[in-house]
């Protein structure tokens, strides 16, 4: 039996991917960011069965002791972890910085010193900024347009050093943006659907950015290939190679919801000219090629699924977030 750490287990991928790899019969432990409630995130939304066969630790990344603990006795290491949300690290790119790159640099550190056999280090398509081509491929230059973005960039290269310098056997996957049942209301999908479910004009920032978008029980998928593909010292797009608009978005919820969908625009949720990006679109040629990975759930599918969950009371374990999308 292979024995997988997964950080980040409380959050949204990570809550999906520890219960797919306990299904497939993995002896999996999770590592959630201790708090005083012993609140477990999304994680409490999993399975009660698949839970239950879980070894549930609670920590911090930022922890060098807990994290090379958490890490001892694993065979792969699927590190998720991390600050994930943009208008957070423009209020604390401190804690930004912090959690994402010397958390990463002790997850690499403790996999080093227990010669772990896989690093499947996890990234996203905020470090490319602004697109400068129709299709991103992973060549593609990196900008630093918010602190989070930046902060990926560090435990990207981070990632890429301890491979090139230690040989340790790590694997960067990049999802562009994933989305599902227990995402955050911070993002754009869940924004808009519970928005439009409490009726009234949705209030968003800009309708012009585009994103390619990737229903979660996708990418966990590729994350399970990643654990045994050749592909150490690689990094990896996750994505369908189709973006639409966040104004297109909202047409396609409406027509799942059956309603016209109407927007004001609400200034706090304008981002800075410089640091939004406005392309995101990936190329997923190197997914296929390397890992045997297709994308299967359209982006209307996957609505009509996250739909569903929000209708049945999923929304309910959010408080609406201080720093929103």
């Amino acid at each position: 039996m292979q024995r997988a750490l997964v950080t980040g287990a409380g959050g949204f991928i990570g809550s999906h991917l520890a219960e797919h790899l306990v299904r497939e019969g993995w002896a999996v432990r999770t590592l959630v960011r201790y708090n005083s409630h012993d609140q477990l995130g999304a994680l409490a939304h999993a399975d009660p069965g698949a839970r239950a066969d879980m070894e549930i630790i609670a920590g911090d990344l930022r922890d060098a002791d807990a994290v090379a603990a958490a890490v001892a006795g694993c065979d792969t290491v699927f590190h998720l972890g991390a600050m994930v949300s943009i208008p957070y690290s423009y209020r604390a790119p401190r804690d930004v910085v912090e959690t994402n790159v010397m958390g990463t640099l002790n997850v690499l550190m403790a996999a080093r010193a227990h010669s772990t056999r896989r690093v499947v280090h996890t990234s996203t398509s905020e470090v490319y900024g602004t697109a400068q081509a129709a299709a991103i491929d992973e060549g593609h230059i990196l900008q630093g347009q918010s602190p989070y973005s930046a902060s990926k960039i560090g435990a990207d290269k981070l990632a890429e050093a301890f491979n090139r310098s230690f040989d340790t056997p790590v694997v960067t996957l990049r999802p562009f943006n994933t989305y599902g049942p227990r995402q955050s209301p911070r993002a754009i999908i869940p924004t808009v659907i519970i928005q439009a479910q409490k009726g009234g004009a949705l209030r968003l920032g800009s309708l012009a950015p585009t994103r390619d978008f990737t229903y979660v029980t996708d990418t966990v998928a590729a994350f399970a290939l990643a654990a045994s593909a050749d592909v150490v010292g690689e990094v990896v797009h996750l994505g369908t190679g189709v973006s639409v608009s966040v104004g297109e978005l909202v047409r396609l919820v409406g027509e799942v919801l059956g309603t016209e969908l109407r927007v004001v625009t609400d200034d706090q949720r304008i981002r800075p000219p410089e640091s939004e990006v406005m392309r995101l679109s990936s190329d997923p040629k190197r997914a296929r090629d390397l890992l045997g990975w297709e994308p299967r759930v359209t982006l209307d599918e996957g609505l009509r699924r996250t739909v569903h969950w929000l209708s049945q009371g999923g929304a309910d374990w959010f408080r609406l977030p201080a720093y929103g999308v």
